[in-house]
């Protein structure tokens, strides 16, 4: 029997041993700013609820109102001195700041200690989704406003709201959000794989940090022992960076300051010094070096690859986002990236052996293992599930397109009772396919989609079927949908069904659900008015007007009601107040003219008829009523040639006509 080798003791002791990465101490502390910043947030929740009004919220998302409507609000203020703090300081309000990287952070505790390593996924194409998911936020909608003319001025502020909720999605949608955000692009996509892969603010915090001169950097005692890129969640190679260039240089760190804390030998600090953006790389390295370095990390993607994903996230986003009116921007972002690795995953499956990845082992030697057919049944199910939200949202997109056609209309429609519906056979045709793909919708979709049934009242509205306009109204107040212009097509239906007192009771409902609606105002006056009631309807108008003070059409409509009644003088302060608002708001000085012209006051009478007639140069009735208002003082000449004018626009204007006949009479 042969005797069994043994290792002397010795050997064994003396054979190094690689040094333990030692547990982070920042770690504890990062986690305790975390769950103070969520207790924070959730006392300004409590404040709204308790106080009925708070701080607007203080998310970056916020600074779109912006980017839309030049409006200053605290989302924006926060925004920006988080941007401004990240030049300097770095990248810091992401590592300790961010409630989404917290939840991803959770999340990649939680399968650590269940064993499940979250690995990276590594291409050269999706790293660019952030970016272009912010200028799609903020920038485009700045650039359209240029293009279109629009001033980028400020146009007011929002620090303090009632409707704090207003702008974020409810509980399920927030718990979808968070599942997929959080665990699913963790999983598979990487520790902190939606800041990597969909994150619009890490976008421009990681342009900011470029510059900052404030960042993680290394001393001569530095052994490149790759602790710190052991330890390091954002998938920075920090050993390599700080040898190379003597710092972190990747815009990807987030200063959560582990690396500095598991250092053996503290060689890494955060300081001050040269920024990345002008710095140059350390002399070569030497051959015993580039022995000691460890492989490097790239994307192992061949360009096929790379295409497969951009054409599944594309696909993917296109087919979520704003599905049945509930799925987010952001989310839909995750909800791409994730399914964009997923197909990736497939592809591997038909033409790889061996496929493995998070700890699913999906094929080996070129056979389906029990994950492997769980994964394929998964996937056929979601490109499934994902097809019909495809056919789901083709629907929407050709129905919003009519609907937002509309837009003009609707609005005019609101303020103006007695305006007609459309009732062109073309016209009428359009708003009916809009309707068809409305309830092509509520039959094909799983859910109820929020808003379709605020559009179908209005389309129905807009070609005349007031019947089925308020059912669909109805419906979408038992939704919640645009509640107060559904109040208000509420009322343009009882008024085609000739119930006064109901259209009444629905607008007075559309001012209460909605007290700054100055259309709702506007149409309720104007019914009153054209029904004789102008002491109502003068109540109406000055309840608008001090409801939104800077609405002319508001103070136009309140001075009308006066100078109907035989308040002139108080009719004339209310136009001067509109044309102080809008200056070339012609009706509006037109009446202002008349009623001076009514007291006698025919000098200022004409200087505002001829301001009129300036603005309005093609219209012949305001050349007549400065031509009476000329005679009156006196200017027969100046009478005489506006009168000409008149009629060198309308040949047929019988008021011109008659009254030149009587210029020119002898004794006249």
């Amino acid at each position: 029997m042969r005797a069994r080798k043994t290792i002397p003791h010795q050997l064994i002791e003396d054979k190094p041993r690689a040094p333990k990465v030692r547990a982070s101490k920042m770690g504890k502390w990062r986690a305790l700013v975390l769950i103070l910043v969520h207790v924070i947030i959730a006392l300004h929740i409590a404040h709204w609820l308790i106080a009925g009004e708070t701080i607007t919220p203080v998310e970056p998302s916020e600074a779109m109102a912006f980017s839309r409507s030049s409006i200053i609000n605290a989302g924006l203020i926060f925004f920006a001195v988080t941007i401004l703090s990240t030049a300097v300081f770095g990248r810091f309000f992401c590592g300790w700041g961010c409630h989404v990287l917290a939840l991803q952070d959770f999340c990649r505790y939680l399968m650590l200690k269940i064993g499940v390593t979250p690995r990276p996924l590594k291409t050269r194409t999706l790293v660019w989704v952030p970016t272009l998911a912010f200028f799609y936020m903020f920038l485009w909608p700045l650039l359209y406003r240029l293009w279109i003319g629009d001033s980028l001025a400020v146009r007011g502020t929002e620090l303090v709201t009632t409707q704090f909720w207003a702008t974020f999605p409810g509980a399920v949608v927030g718990v979808m959000t968070f599942l997929v955000c959080g665990f699913a692009c963790v999983y598979f996509l990487g520790a902190k794989g939606f800041c990597t892969y969909g994150c619009p603010y890490g976008a421009i915090f990681a342009a900011a940090d470029r510059v900052s001169p404030l960042r993680i950097r290394v001393t001569d005692a530095c052994e490149q022992c790759g602790h710190c890129t052991a330890v390091c969640s954002s998938n920075v190679r920090v050993h390599e960076e700080v040898r190379d260039w003597g710092m972190v240089v990747s815009p990807g760190c987030m200063k959560c300051m582990d690396c500095v804390s598991v250092c053996p030998k503290d060689a890494l600090y955060y300081g001050a010094g040269p920024i990345p953006f002008l710095s140059k790389p350390r002399v070569a390295e030497t051959a015993a070096q580039r022995e000691q370095r460890l492989p490097p990390v790239r994307s192992k993607l061949d360009w096929r690859e790379e295409l497969l994903l951009v054409t599944a996230f594309v696909v993917c986003f296109l087919s979520v986002r704003g599905l049945y009116g509930v799925i987010p921007f952001l989310m839909s972002l995750g909800v791409a990236a994730v399914v964009a690795f997923l197909a990736l995953t497939t592809w591997k499956l038909i033409g790889e052996a061996n496929v493995e990845r998070s700890g699913l082992r999906l094929k080996r030697a070129g056979k389906l293992l029990p994950q492997g057919r769980a994964f394929v049944v998964v996937v056929v199910a979601l490109a499934g599930l994902l097809a019909h939200s495809a056919a789901v949202r083709v629907q929407t997109y050709l129905a919003d397109r009519i609907y937002d056609d509309t837009e003009l209309m609707r609005l005019a429609l609101l303020a103006t009772p007695g305006l007609l519906p459309i009732t062109e056979p073309a016209s009428v045709a359009r708003l009916q396919q809009g309707v068809s793909h409305l309830h092509r919708i509520d039959r094909w979709g799983l859910v109820v989609t929020l808003g379709n049934a605020a559009k179908l009242a209005w389309l129905e509205a807009l070609s005349g079927d007031y019947a089925a306009s308020a059912i669909a109204a109805r419906q979408a107040l038992e939704r919640g949908e645009l509640p107060a212009q559904m109040h208000q097509l509420l009322a343009r239906a009882a008024i085609h069904a000739g119930d006064r007192d109901h259209a009444i009771r629905e607008w007075r409902a559309a001012i209460a659900q909605q007290p700054n609606l100055s259309e709702a105002y506007l149409a309720l006056g104007s019914f009153l008015a054209q029904g004789g009631e102008l002491t109502s309807a003068r109540e109406v108008f000055d309840l608008g007007w001090a409801a939104v003070p800077d609405s002319p059409e508001l103070l136009y409509n309140a001075g009308l009601a006066r100078a109907l009644s035989g308040a002139s003088a108080d009719a004339i302060a209310f136009f001067e107040r509109a044309l102080t608002l809008r200056p070339k708001y012609v009706e509006a000085r037109e009446n202002l003219a008349g009623l001076l012209a009514s007291l006698g006051r025919f000098e200022e009478s004409i200087v505002q008829f001829r301001l009129a007639v300036a603005q309005s140069p093609r219209d012949g009735g305001t050349r007549v009523l400065l031509a009476r208002a000329l005679l009156a003082q006196g200017d027969r000449e100046a009478a005489r040639r506006e009168l000409e004018n008149a009629l060198e626009i309308d040949v047929n204007d019988a008021d011109a006509r008659e009254l030149l006949l009587e210029l020119i009479e002898p004794g006249v």
